[in-house]
């Protein structure tokens, strides 16, 4: 688990909450109204009633209700004693001092019950949760003020490979600017970390490990490119030397199939492929979880949900595939953008989610559901 610090709950949003809180005390502390309307006992509807008072929220009426006899209320406003349920105001006839309704109510009706959302002690917001603004509501209601959360971890982003050049340069024809790396930190942030781009280590021995040394000095590091089985790529033979265990180097996912994880010096380290699609698919598929977690998450999901094709769809079957779609805007409907394969950034940019495809079907007819992984 990460180390932990106080700050205060105004700067909390999006930090992992380190320790549970707790009710202050029951909520509502009194039973309250839901509904603007006519507090009153519910065995006299239907009939007239006389109208003693009101009460907004904010107040509290000083006396009791009698057989017959309403005050009329606000939402959110404590329910006077004796009453037991609430008539809404649009269910009323108002005459002067007096109230009629043909309603017939239940008692509890239209009231918030005490403690009927929380009692005294409960926890409210549980150790592990990543805070945002359902939660910092919850956490400023129960009058939390500061909070004990979980320090982001410093996730090392490394981009290889002579082609690369850093963005603000004009490239040559053989050269690419380094997207990767700056796509990363975007993703690493979503995930809850604290992004570090190092420079671009070339395909120069001394010169990657020097940056990987680095790169291991954060709680994480991602290495972009460099691990597939070209003459040039040596990231692999600089993390063996750094006493690396490789817990595996190959995925069966396209794009992203070239990947590797595992941990050296006490850190761990994802290989990620170079090419753009498949630096993105891995951190999500597997990256971001291992930045949740060392975020202080309890757990993580991958939020893959199911839409239906809006045209056919075929692909070779071996391998699960992760391809850039357009998701309609209500989530019912999904789109596969048209694109060239995995360094085709454009395309990428043009979709809002990844088809995620089964690896041993080759066609899917138009209305078919399939599963979607938002971007």
């Amino acid at each position: 688990m990460p180390p932990t610090e106080t700050i205060k709950t105004s700067e909390a949003t999006g930090r992992v909450l380190a320790e549970s809180v707790l009710a202050d005390r029951d909520y509502p502390p009194v039973p309250r109204s839901a509904r603007d309307g006519f507090a009153l006992r519910a065995q006299d509807l239907p009939g007239e009633f006389q109208v003693i008072g009101e009460v907004r929220a904010g107040e509290v009426f000083n006396g009791a209700i009698a057989p017959h006899q309403a005050v009329e209320i606000m939402t959110g406003a404590p329910v006077p004693q004796g009453a037991n349920a609430v008539v809404m105001v649009e269910h009323c006839r108002r005459n002067g001092d007096t109230m009629a309704s043909e309603r017939v109510l239940a008692t509890g009706d239209n009231i918030s019950p005490k403690a009927s959302e929380a009692t005294s002690g409960e926890v409210v917001v549980q150790a592990g949760r990543r805070l945002g603004f359902t939660e910092i509501a919850e956490l400023c209601t129960v009058g939390a003020l500061e909070l004990r959360v979980y320090r982001p971890p410093r996730v090392a982003i490394l981009s290889t490979g002579d082609e690369v050049i850093d963005v603000h340069q004009q490239p040559l024809n053989h050269q690419v600017r380094n997207s990767n790396a700056h796509a990363l930190a975007v993703q690493v942030r979503r995930a809850g970390g604290d992004p570090v781009v190092l420079p671009i280590a070339r395909d120069i021995y001394d010169s990657t490990r020097e940056l990987v040394e680095r790169g291991l000095e954060c709680d994480l590091l991602l290495l972009s490119g460099g691990v597939s089985a070209g003459k040039y790529d040596i990231v692999e033979r600089v993390l063996a030397d750094l006493g690396a265990e490789f817990y595996f180097d190959r995925v069966l996912i396209q794009p992203g199939q070239p990947l590797v994880f595992g941990r050296a010096r006490d850190k761990f380290f994802f290989g990620l492929p170079g090419n753009p699609a498949s630096t993105m698919v891995c951190f999500e598929v597997f990256g971001r979880a291992a930045v949740e977690l060392l975020a202080g998450r309890t757990e993580t999901v991958l939020p893959m949900t199911w839409s239906r094709l809006s045209r056919e769809f075929q692909q070779k079957t071996g391998l699960r595939r992760f391809l850039p779609a357009r998701l309609s805007c209500d989530g019912s409907e999904v789109t596969p953008v048209a694109w060239r394969g995995s360094s085709d950034v454009p395309a990428l940019a043009r979709s809002n989610a990844f088809l995620v495809t089964e690896p041993d079907r080759e066609t899917w007819a138009a209305g078919e559901l399939i599963r979607v992984l938002p971007q």
